[in-house]
Parts: C-alpha cells; sequence; structure tokens
C-alpha cells in the first residue's frame, strides 16, 4: 500500500528528530568521554539535538536512499555501499561547509573548529571529520534507518502524524526562544 504524502512526510520529520537527538548525543559523548572537555549543550537550539545531524541524515535519505537499493558491480564486486560512502562523504561536507556559513550569518561564528585538523578549508570542513561522517553516514544508513523504519511501520498514520506535530511544535518554541534570546 503506498503511503499518503502527510505521511511521509511526518515519518521524515520523525527521523529528522531522531537523527538530530543522535547527533547531539555524539556530540556530547565526545566532549565529555572522548576529549573530557565536560558537559556542554552542544546543539545550537536548548533541547537535546543537532539540527544539522538531522538535516544531514534527510539529505542522505532523499539522495543516496535509491542508490543504497541498487546492485552496481565491477565485475563480480557490489561497489554500491563504495559509492554510498563517498556521497555520504560529500553530503555530509556540503551540509557542513554551507551550515557553518549559515550559523556565522545568523550567530556570528559555528559552533566547531577544524584547524587542527589536516587538509582542512577555513576550519569549516576537514577531511578527517568528513570520513567519520562517511562512516557514522553507514551506520546510519545500513543499520539504524531499517530498525526506524521498522519501529515507525507498526505505528498507525495517526500516531506519526501526531508524534511528529508535537515533536514540531517543540522545535519551533526551541527556535523561537533561542532567536529570542
Amino acid at each position: 500500500m503506498k503511503k499518503s504524502k502527510s505521511l511521509q512526510a511526518a515519518e521524515l520529520f520523525l527521523y529528522f528528530m531522531m537523527y538530530s537527538v543522535i547527533g547531539w548525543l555524539y556530540e556530547v559523548f565526545l566532549e565529555v568521554a572522548v576529549y573530557r572537555w565536560g558537559f556542554s549543550n552542544r546543539g545550537f537550539l536548548y533541547g537535546p539535538y543537532c539540527i544539522i545531524y538531522g538535516v544531514g541524515a534527510l539529505l542522505f535519505l532523499l539522495t543516496l536512499g535509491r542508490l543504497k537499493k541498487k546492485r552496481i558491480c565491477l565485475g563480480r564486486i557490489s561497489v554500491t555501499p563504495v559509492l554510498v560512502f563517498l556521497g555520504i562523504i560529500v553530503v555530509t561536507t556540503v551540509t557542513e561547509l554551507i551550515g557553518s556559513y549559515i550559523m556565522e550569518a545568523v550567530t556570528g561564528g559555528w559552533m566547531w573548529d577544524y584547524e587542527r585538523f589536516a587538509f582542512n578549508f577555513q576550519g569549516r570542513i576537514a577531511l578527517n571529520p568528513s570520513i567519520r561522517f562517511g562512516i557514522g553516514g553507514m551506520v546510519m544508513m545500513y543499520l539504524v534507518q531499517p530498525l526506524l523504519e521498522k519501529i515507525t511501520e507498526k505505528w498507525s498514520e495517526r500516531a506519526v502524524c501526531t508524534a511528529s506535530g508535537i515533536l514540531l511544535a517543540v522545535l519551533i518554541m526551541d527556535l523561537v526562544i533561542t532567536i529570542i534570546r
């Protein structure tokens, strides 16, 4: 059965929010457990989400979802995962670069600095983080997303739309509060 456009949009928004929260958890984990800098809210907004991760995840789903389902081979070897990995690197790098310019225009700066990494551009993007995001994107596309799809398939259309509506209201309130402060 084909899903309605409103259900598809609601599911995509749920995925956006889930990946935004997962991104926030990843960032906080790095700060607290890996770098031992202590806790700080790694998001631009007040809530526990980094929306750039949600944007990146949606871009993966929308631009690389069909590619992931194809079987592209060199001889007998499937190169589809390699192409998906390279696509993820391109998507994350461009998203992070554009995101840094948007944040700089809105707030006067951006929330990361890659100056310490080799092969960086203005501290906004760098090869090392792009490869890490590529690996994370592969985990997302091949492991996490299928799990999230199984979970949301069990929900009724009404439950998906209601959850998305509530999360959208929360996100809008957070955005308004952030802008006002």
